[in-house]
């Protein structure tokens, strides 16, 4: 089956005020752009004309082969979460253009994600050339589009850093050629957070926590009811109890259920003229994400870096394992469901990770957890870097009792009471005598320290799933229980940290998708 990528934007000059969509389709295996659409839409609001823009690529995309599946990337939460299901759509405005996209292909061979916005530019371009064609009083010709042209420059213009995991020159470099094309060029987008993402082969540096003793037990749980607001942008829960925030995405139950991207924390962004009003769209956007607050953390004496002789620290390379065939039918699967392997495309996932990995050769040993799709994927590393594989049953995924290969819908039409009290409480615990978030949090405590002990001071990949790598992440950040519903981990993904022989930890990537690209 054939597997386009869609990436689509929408933008206005006023919201409400002279609108305009881009949308593009690209051959996922190839990365050729099969096909751009993009069109002026008269007055209409930032919303509109990225659902419009989302209709447009759909059906080029449905046009093109009917059959394949579609990925669509969109740097707009709203969108991605409301057509994931996850958010509720009110806006009278939204509903038929939510409903249209919905009947263009089946939903089964739909996937949304959301990305940032640097990585969206070949549509944002064409939507921005639509705004201005129609400023003249002319119709968007892709003859004279510019669009795929400037995308790939302005992605091309930044230097690739490389280094391993946990490499802050790397991740510095990249910092610095972000800061270069801000200052160089005033995004569309206003006031919209300028979202800093991993380098290709490299990370971002980030200041050390102090990971709260006992896990859970020491940071009180704050529920995690939410709440609607205006055009719906206060996040509903994802399916699986997660809710789409600042890191973007969720704790989704075994990874599978509720994976959509969302923005990180918003920063202040200046506004290209004539386009200060898409800071009303960056103000939804911090509206729905909230803000992680972290609540009880321990600001460490060394400050972001361990001193001299604190030595090597303990590095865990956290990668979540490939797709399953329940991933993309986002179902609960942790540890004591049916333990699928992993699908066709989880597996080509595994290959492109381990490829990665062995280019990098940073690796010196693999621990996985014991779960088959941990285990098939930890194998294609091991396989292409000459190492065993130790297995961890401490790095499970959460057992989700009876919701195990539910959808979030199913579980709400059948355990409605139960559902409610675990996505307000992190000491719930799913039907039928699942884990809770607090547990699992208690077992990825002792299961942290014990590998810390037993690799100190050497880099080792750890093959897991998403609630464990979002634990560790959380309490090295020090970060209160809630702040798991506020990260995306996708599929094949890697994040890394660093532990140091003061407790200190420090967060140096994550959720990296960049060898999948």
């Amino acid at each position: 089956m054939r597997e386009f990528i869609v990436e689509a934007d929408g933008g206005s000059r006023g919201n409400p005020g002279p609108a305009g969509y881009g949308s593009v389709v690209i051959d996922a295996a190839t990365g050729e752009t099969l096909a751009e659409r993009a069109e002026y839409i008269g007055v209409a609001t930032n919303n509109v004309a990225e659902y419009r823009g989302l209709v447009a690529g759909l059906e080029a995309a449905r046009d093109l082969d009917a059959t394949a599946r579609v990925r669509v990337r969109m740097d707009s939460k709203l969108v991605v979460e409301q057509m994931s299901g996850r958010w509720k759509i009110k806006h009278p405005d939204m509903k038929p253009l939510a409903a249209r996209a919905a009947r263009i292909l089946p939903g089964s061979q739909v996937t949304y994600e959301w990305i940032p916005r640097e990585r969206n530019k070949h549509a944002d371009r064409l939507a921005n050339e639509a705004m201005d064609a129609g400023k003249r009083g002319e119709a968007w010709s892709p003859s004279a589009s510019t669009a795929e042209l400037d995308a790939r420059a302005a992605r091309s213009a930044a230097p690739e850093p490389t280094g391993p995991p946990g490499d802050a020159t790397a991740g510095a470099a990249r910092a610095r050629a972000a800061l270069k094309e801000t200052r160089g060029e005033a995004p569309r987008k206003g006031r919209e957070e300028l979202r800093a993402q991993p380098a290709p082969g490299g990370t971002w540096p980030a200041a050390t926590g102090t990971p709260s003793p006992g896990g859970e037990a020491a940071i009180p749980a704050v529920g995690a009811a939410p709440g609607e607001g205006r055009e719906e942008l206060r996040a509903q829960p994802a399916p699986g109890g997660t809710r789409p925030t600042a890191t973007g995405g969720t704790p989704s139950p075994g990874g599978e259920v509720g994976e959509v991207p969302a923005g990180p924390g918003d920063a202040g962004r200046a506004g290209k003229p004539g386009d200060a009003s898409r800071a009303e769209k960056a103000g939804d956007d911090r509206r729905a994400a909230g803000n992680v607050a972290a609540a009880g953390t321990t600001t460490p004496a060394a400050g972001w870096s361990a001193p001299p002789d604190m030595g090597a620290p303990a590095t865990f390379v956290l990668l979540r394992h490939g797709e399953t065939p329940l991933t993309p039918q986002k179902r609960f699967s942790g540890s004591g469901g049916s333990d699928p392997s992993l699908s066709g495309v989880g597996r080509e996932q595994a290959e492109r990770v381990a490829a990665a990995l062995a280019a990098r050769g940073t690796i010196q040993a693999i621990v996985a957890s014991p779960l088959a799709r941990t285990r098939e994927t930890a194998g294609a590393v091991a396989a292409r870097l000459g190492l065993d594989v130790v297995i961890e049953d401490g790095l499970r995924e959460t057992d989700f009792g009876d919701w195990e290969g539910l959808t979030f819908g199913e579980v709400r039409e059948r355990h409605p009471e139960d559902l409610n009290a675990w996505l307000a409480s992190t000491e719930a615990e799913p039907t039928g005598g699942g884990e809770s978030f607090a547990a699992t949090a208690h077992r990825m405590t002792a299961t942290r320290d014990k590998l810390i002990a037993a690799y100190a001071g050497r880099t080792v990949l750890l093959v897991t799933h998403v609630t464990p790598i979002k634990t560790l992440v959380r309490l090295a950040l020090g970060a209160p229980p809630e702040s798991l519903f506020r990260m995306e981990l996708s599929a094949a993904s890697l994040s890394a940290v660093a532990y140091y022989g003061d407790g200190n930890a420090s967060v140096r990537l994550f959720n990296d998708t960049s060898h999948l690209r």
